[in-house]
């Protein structure tokens, strides 16, 4: 195992060098406190990103974990080697920061978590969106109750729009065997885990896909799905990559009031009268609680939100700091991925917490049959 020093910075190495490969080496290469070391590649022509970034270059991955010289990981490979690499990085003594999703299949997510647990090892997620102001803001208001109790959440992400073209640049994409899935592995893991920042995890999940319905696919291009809480609360999810100019809207409704986000802006209206207190109380059937709205821009994150997390890494190695975004999230964002993949297929509900084994023998059945 290699020896790590305690010193003041954080001896980076990024492993894949795709176009956010590359966006991240070049991230790590300007974080305070971080050192980036080197560069992996399967692809001997990815050599020159290394030379641009004054760094070493290796192809053999193994080597380069073992090698004495790093302190983390950076992972920015396609998905199903997330696990398998991060596993060697944290085998080798390494922390490892890795792309979304966390995994494909939930028990090699859970593998990975408590491998991390036992070796002591920081290993985190690249969920970059909780550091944006609009989405800090939300997770506090529903924190603090500001809304009352949780009525509704109507999340529209249809604005995922790709052209053919995306899907033959990688021959990995849309396919079972290469993806596990389609948007809801590749496109969603974003606002899955936003979700569950700001709800926690569904009691159980309900969901339509259309496979290949706007792309020469396998797997989904288009998900609308229902997602029931214990207390009442309902959330519906709807995407799509074949949908322009498409729809970003999320609207969490309760009875203190409603807020919405659509592109730059947050609009809130407030019940001045909590509805629940209002249904009980007013005489006229027809009548509604008066409302008080505000509306206003939101503003920009003070550190563009990849940079925060890479950060957030270095101090939490450095300083003790909690993760942005732990492993353990990164299972939860899987888990809910999967159920949603699994009630899609089989037309059926699906419960949480995900029975895993019963998931990874239905993602290996259609893997198997392919196209």
């Amino acid at each position: 195992m290699a020896k790590r020093r305690t010193t003041g910075e954080v001896r980076w190495a990024v492993i894949g060098l795709g176009t956010i490969g590359v966006e991240h080496a070049w991230r790590v290469a300007r974080t305070p406190r971080a050192r980036l070391v080197a560069v992996a590649s399967r692809n001997p022509a990815r050599a020159a990103v290394a030379e641009s970034l004054g760094c070493e270059f290796y192809t053999d991955t193994s080597a380069m974990l073992r090698s004495g010289r790093l302190d983390a990981v950076l992972i920015a490979t396609p998905h199903d080697s997330h696990v398998p690499l991060a596993r060697a990085a944290v085998e080798a003594g390494l922390h490892a920061l890795v792309e979304k999703p966390l995994a494909v299949d939930p028990l090699d997510g859970r593998g990975l978590a408590e491998l991390a647990r036992r070796r002591r090892r920081k290993v985190g997620v690249m969920f970059q969106m909780r550091t944006e102001p609009v989405f800090q803001t939300l997770a506090a208001m529903l924190r603090e109750g500001r809304l009352g109790r949780l009525q509704r959440l109507t999340w529209i992400v249809t604005d995922w729009f790709r052209a053919d073209a995306y899907f033959r640049a990688a021959p990995w994409r849309g396919t079972w065997a290469g993806e596990g899935g389609g948007l809801l592995v590749n496109q969603c893991p974003h606002q899955l885990d936003l979700l569950l920042w700001f709800l926690g995890p569904p009691r159980r999940v309900r969901a339509t896909a259309g496979y290949g319905r706007w792309h020469p696919i396998e797997t989904e291009d288009d998900v609308t799905a229902v997602l029931e809480y214990r207390d009442g609360l309902t959330a519906t999810f709807i995407a799509s990559t074949g949908e322009a100019p498409g729809t970003r809207r999320l609207e969490i409704a309760g009875t203190k009031g409603t807020v919405v986000h659509e592109g730059s802006r947050l609009t809130l209206r407030w019940n001045r009268i909590p509805s629940d207190r209002f249904a009980r109380s007013a005489r006229d059937g027809f009548s509604r609680p008066p409302v008080r709205e505000e509306s206003f821009e939101c503003p920009t994150a003070p550190i563009p939100p990849h940079e925060a997390v890479i950060r957030n890494f270095v101090s939490a190695i450095l300083d003790g700091d909690d993760l942005i975004a732990p492993v353990s999230d990164g299972v939860r964002e899987v888990e809910l991925a999967a159920a949603l993949q699994w009630a899609a297929l089989d037309r059926r509900e699906v419960e949480l917490p995900l029975n895993g084994r019963g998931f990874r023998r239905r993602l290996q059945r259609v893997r198997d049959q392919g196209r």
